[in-house]
C-alpha cells in the first residue's frame, strides 16, 4: 500500500521535473501536482498542514524551495524560475490510508558547476543511506556515512530538519537524521525488516545554520548559500533496502 502511494509521488515529481524550465512559476508546478494527485484519487499530505510558527496552514501541495531556500518554500505565482536556479521539490501523498514522501532538486536550464556539484553530492548522500540500510545495522552507522560524504565534499548537513518514520501518518517515529549527534546516539535504533523510513538529507553549500522567514514556513540558509534536498521513502527488507517512491 505504501508502494502504491510512492508510485503516485514518483510520477508527480517526474512530471514536475520535466516541465521545470525558466519562466515557469512554482504556482504552475503546484497546480500540476494538485491535478495529478486528484486524478490518482490521493490526498496531498502537505496542503493544509498547520505549524505553531505560522499564522496560516501550508497552502500548497508541493514545497518548492529555490536556491538558498532549504525546505517548505511556498508555491507562488510571483516566484518565476530563472536560468541557473536550483529548485527543491518536496511532495507526499496519502492513498487508501497509507503515506509516501519524496524530494528532488532540479537544475533550471544551465546551472553553475558548484550548484551541480552540490546536487550530485546530496544525491550521493541519499544513495549511501539506501545502500547501507539493512537489518542489523544501527542508524547511527548509516548517518555517520551520510555526514562524512557531505562534509568531505566541503558541504554541511542541515541539523534542524530530519527524516522520519512513515506509514499511516506522514510523520511517525523514529527520527531519522542524516548526521550523528548526542541525541541520535541516545536514541539510536537498529534497522529491522518491515521498517519504513523517509530518508531526506538536506545539504548546504556553506554552514548548516538555517532560519525561517516571516511567513513561518520557508526555511533558508543563514549565509545565503544554496541548499539541495533529496528524499525517498524506503522499506527495510530481510535482504537490504527497497525504495518505494519510484515510478511504476
Amino acid at each position: 500500500m505504501i508502494r502504491k502511494a510512492g508510485i503516485v509521488v514518483a510520477d508527480v515529481l517526474s512530471k514536475l521535473q520535466e516541465v521545470c524550465e525558466p519562466g515557469v512559476t512554482t504556482a504552475d508546478l503546484d497546480g500540476m501536482a494538485v491535478r495529478m494527485t486528484a486524478a490518482a484519487k490521493a490526498e496531498a499530505l502537505f496542503k493544509g498542514v498547520r505549524s505553531p510558527y505560522a499564522r496560516s496552514a501550508f497552502p500548497g501541495a508541493v514545497c518548492a524551495s529555490v536556491n538558498e531556500q532549504v525546505v517548505h518554500g511556498i508555491p507562488s505565482p510571483e516566484v518565476r524560475l530563472k536560468q541557473g536556479d536550483i529548485l527543491s521539490l518536496d511532495f507526499g501523498v496519502r492513498l487508501d490510508g497509507y503515506c509516501a514522501d519524496a524530494a528532488i532538486t532540479v537544475a533550471i536550464g544551465q546551472v553553475s558547476p558548484d550548484r551541480l556539484r552540490l546536487m550530485d553530492v546530496t544525491r550521493q548522500v541519499l544513495d549511501i543511506a539506501i545502500a547501507r540500510s539493512r537489518p542489523g545495522v544501527r542508524w547511527s552507522q548509516v548517518a555517520a556515512q551520510m555526514q562524512m560524504q557531505a562534509e568531505s565534499a566541503g558541504f554541511s548537513v542541515v541539523r534542524d530538519f530530519v527524516g522520519h518514520g512513515i506509514g499511516r501518518k506522514m510523520h511517525e517515529e523514529p527520527r531519522v537524521p542524516s548526521f550523528v549527534s548526542d541525541e541520535l546516539l541516545a536514541n539510536d535504533f537498529m534497522l529491522a525488516p518491515g521498517m519504513v523510513l523517509a530518508v531526506e538529507p538536506m545539504v548546504n553549500a556553506g554552514s548548516y545554520d538555517v532560519t525561517t522567514l516571516k511567513n513561518g514556513w520557508t526555511v533558508v540558509t543563514k549565509d545565503g548559500k544554496c541548499s539541495a534536498h533529496f528524499e525517498h521513502t524506503v522499506a527495510v527488507t530481510e535482504h537490504g533496502c527497497d525504495v518505494l517512491t519510484v515510478k511504476g
